[in-house]
């Protein structure tokens, strides 16, 4: 197979051959696009550079050698001639990667060929400016070296002349590399392919990989593309623009160009560009053509395009088109209009949705009330949708894991990326809407300002002035993304209510899928949050956090210190009265949907006073000595409290807990019932090992159970089932099955055992774990398929082989976690389980996997 086409060579072998940005420009070659000519080393050629240490085979430079005459010919230039043949050298991964990579323009240009050119155009200025930058940025981006050197030495000695520049450009290229600078076009062609395979390893790019779970052995292709000039003239310039507003979603052409500008001026955020908008009147002709190729690619993919174009002297150029980085509101109203529109169907617009992303919608306003009384500092452009509050940091290696911070820069770079990925938010001084810092912002869902020319940073000294305004490191602000002003001071930020667009992309998503989505909700108000944002029922309700409330907890502590059965009763007693009336107002809540309520889980020493207060405090509830508190607080203390007297062993030794719960959830159904409630109770059993435990204590509850119902003299309906947290479990679950009516993983203590790892302790350490790529995702956060996922995979055939139609589900945190829900669909899960505000994402990550599964 080869490993070089040309664009008219390659029309149906795909992206993951092609890279993204080949692939694209031969499909737009193909429908007849003003495309400037081109050709694609594939990612096959990248892998295989990698296989052979980081070098180009002969056989691939004799390939190389061979296409590039063929471009000579098809564009009727030649490299080194007297009809020079310049070109751009672009990165082109199938997966957008926006500005992680390396670009290369205006190679083939030599002494020779830059005064060839001149008599060609008639504009020695011209040639030399785009000769200097070559320079510039060949020896940035192969060799390594310090732009700010080059920059030094153009402000110190252009007044001499560009020829004078360009000789000590080339001296300084020769001092820092022992080596001249290749004056060969075929040379500099190979050297760049050779740098832009190399970027594919690049910090930055291995960053946004982590970032966005993208797979590191797809390699990247390499466009090599005839060069247009944006910088030629007056006539001339280069822009990036959006078929639709990417922060809003609005249909309209949203974008920005600068006249006499080449390629990476207007994505480098060094000058402020003018909006799209104003093309109209300065070059009428263009902006029509540009706003019919735009609408007609939008069409031609069936999504939202991000296009580069350039002008040349008055003519169209289109350079890439992709579909384009969005907010998450964008996306949803995208999404639903395209729909609406007809341009697509339902499942595409499912699988525009972006679930990485979509949280942002539901932590993305300002709490109105909460505004008037902060002080403006300025105002930016609005770069990227949100809204954000942290304190302020200058410098991307001073951003911090864990911690709430606004990054404030001149200008972000590729060099950024890990800062940025860190931040809750991103000021920029320079740059518009397409600069980079807002193109990746949106890209991570991220809330991003650009363009605020008002701030002046002073990084030494460790503070920005705004407007008269001294903000120093580490002073909080907050920044508002959809208008982009920026306040002092900490705002509080509201979770948006669902709007009409979200509310009917998650309709189609329930058409779409096959498993229910359940919420974690331990009080009436989760329940509610839950129920307003579509789920389908209660996978966990864990009572002990309805134990922590002020009222309860004295009572929780009096059951604990308690010396004996009576005691501890007493205690009880007073727990089912608050206990009853908490589930009680859920089953109204709930209102008929199906409810799984967790037994006590924690062990004991979660309860007990932490401070020396608290113990006087239960010292005078209970009436009992603060030295006598102390005692028993010590008594319950354990090495190893995860592993030790939690869950179904409390039930064990101090079974009259789990018969008070029992005894408490099937009087607030049957007082529901009453009322005319309906209630679907699920009842179960945390951590239980081994079949003997939970019929021990099956049996208690089911007596405390039957004895009720014979008190009040009526009966409800009930499951009482297990959660599978513990890999003994998921071994004999045929014989738990037997006894259980249905399983709930919870994932989370299933990973911790199975790993015998601290879900706690464990992020100390995991991150040297994904940089040095022992793991490439924390299995807290995602499911580990192939070690806790064959243990969830066996689990789940054994109960269905006792138990065909049996309940199966999960109720960990990977319940919200998309590529965890695509795993278990593939199970054939009944549901999975997760936070109120997951529902969401969870809903539409169903129905994205189904779709997928369909599609094979």
């Amino acid at each position: 197979m080869k490993n070089i086409y040309l664009f008219k060579e390659s029309y149906n072998l795909g992206k993951m051959i092609l890279g993204g940005k080949g692939a694209n420009l031969v499909e737009m070659k193909r429908i007849g696009l003003p495309i400037p000519n081109g050709l694609i080393v594939s990612t096959l050629a990248c892998n295989e550079y990698f296989k052979n240490q980081n070098n180009l085979s002969l056989t691939l430079k004799d390939e190389i050698k061979g296409s590039l005459i063929k471009l000579e010919k098809e564009t009727g230039k030649q490299f080194g001639g007297s009809n020079p043949l310049l070109v751009s050298v672009r990165s082109g991964a199938p997966v957008s990667m926006p500005g992680m990579m390396d670009t290369i323009l205006n190679l083939g240009l030599n002494d020779k060929t830059a005064k060839a050119l001149i008599v060609k155009m008639n504009d020695e200025k011209f040639v030399y400016e785009i000769y200097i930058r070559f320079i510039e940025m060949f020896s940035e981006i192969v060799k390594g070296l310090d732009k700010e050197k080059f920059h030094e030495i153009k402000e110190e000695n252009l007044k001499y002349g560009a020829t004078k520049v360009i000789e000590l450009y080339k001296d300084l290229y020769e001092k820092e590399t022992n080596e001249k600078f290749p004056e060969n076009p075929e040379e500099q062609v190979v050297m760049a392919i050779e740098s832009i395979f190399n970027s594919w390893n690049n910090e930055r790019a291995e960053i946004y990989r982590e970032i966005h779970n993208i797979d590191s052995k797809m390699g990247t292709g390499v466009v090599i593309q005839e060069m247009v000039f944006g910088n030629l003239n007056n006539l001339s310039g280069t822009g990036v623009a959006f078929t639709r507003n990417p922060s809003t979603g609005e249909n309209i052409i949203f974008g920005e160009y600068l006249l006499e500008a080449q390629g990476e001026d207007i994505v480098a955020g060094t000058r402020t560009p003018e909006n799209i908008a104003h093309l109209q009147a300065q070059l009428p002709n263009v902006y029509d053509e540009f706003v019919r190729i735009a609408k007609l690619l939008e069409n031609h993919y069936g999504d939202m395009q991000d296009i580069e174009f350039t002008i040349e002297n008055g003519k169209l150029y289109i350079l890439q088109t992709r579909n384009g980085k969005r907010s998450p509101n964008a996306a949803v109203k995208i999404a639903v209009d395209m729909v609406e529109e007809g341009v697509i169907n339902k499942e595409k617009g499912i699988m525009m949705i972006d679930t990485e992303t979509l949280p942002q919608l539901f932590n993305g306003t300002f709490e109105e009330g909460d505004i008037a009384g902060k002080k403006s500092l300025g105002k930016g452009l609005p770069g990227s949708a949100g809204v954000a509050v942290g304190k302020v940091i200058l410098s991307s290696e001073r951003v911090k894991e864990g911690e709430s911070v606004i990054l404030v820069r001149t200008e972000t770079s590729p060099e950024d990326i890990k800062g940025m990925s860190l931040a809750k938010g991103i000021v920029t001084v320079k740059g518009g809407a397409t600069s980079h810092g807002a193109v990746v912002a949106r890209g991570m869902g991220k809330c991003c300002i650009t363009g605020c020319e008002d701030i002046k940073i002073d990084k030494s000294n460790q503070f920005f002035m705004i407007n008269g305004v001294k903000v120093l490191e580490g002073d909080i602000i907050s920044i508002d993304g959809y208008n982009g002003d920026i306040y002092l001071g900490e705002i509080k930020l509201r979770r948006d209510e669902m709007n009409g667009d979200l509310e009917k992309v998650l309709e189609w998503c329930k058409e779409n899928k096959d498993l229910e989505i359940r919420m974690n909700a331990d009080t009436p108000t989760d329940v509610l949050v839950g129920i307003k944002f579509g789920a389908e029922g209660i996978g966990l309700c864990r009572t002990e956090h309805m134990f922590f409330e002020e009222e309860k907890i004295w009572n929780v502590r009096e059951m604990i210190i308690a010396e004996n059965k009576e005691e501890r009763d007493l205690a009880l007693e007073k727990l089912l009265i608050l206990q009853k009336k908490d589930f009680k107002e859920m089953f109204v809540n709930m209102a008929g949907l199906p409810m799984n309520i967790r037994l006590l889980d924690p062990p004991f020493h979660e309860f007990l006073p932490k401070t020396e207060k608290d113990v006087n405090i239960l010292s005078k509830y209970i009436n009992k000595s603060t030295e006598h508190i102390e005692t028993r607080i010590k008594e319950l203390k354990e090495e190893n409290p995860m592993l030790g007297h939690r869950g179904c062993r409390l039930a064990v030794t101090f079974p009259e807990i789990y018969e008070m719960q029992a005894r408490a959830i099937i009087e607030s159904a049957m007082e529901s019932k009453d009322e005319g409630v309906n209630v679907d109770l699920e009842m179960m059993i945390p951590f239980v090992g081994g079949i003997s435990e939970f019929k021990y204590i099956k049996e208690r509850i089911e007596s405390t159970i039957k004895k009720t119902f014979e008190e009040k003299k009526e009966k409800i309906d009930y499951k009482l089932g297990t959660m599978m947290e513990l890999p003994r479990a998921c071994l004999i679950a045929n014989e738990i099955a037997e006894e259980s009516a249905f399983f709930s993983f919870g994932t989370n203590d299933l990973t911790q055992t199975t790993y015998g790892l601290s879900r706690d302790d464990s992020v100390k350490f995991l991150g040297e774990y994904k940089n040095k790529k022992i793991i490439s995702r924390d299995p807290f956060q995602s499911i580990d398929t192939r070690g806790v996922g064959k243990l969830i995979s066996l689990a789940n055939d054994l109960g269905k082989s006792v138990k065909p139609e049996m309940k199966i589900g999960v109720c960990g945190e990977h319940g919200g976690d998309p590529k965890s829900i695509e795993y278990f669909n593939s199970l054939g899960m009944s549901y999975v389980s997760c936070s109120p505000y997951r529902v969401p994402i969870a809903i539409v990550a169903a129905a994205q996997s189904k779709i997928l599964k369909l599609r094979g």
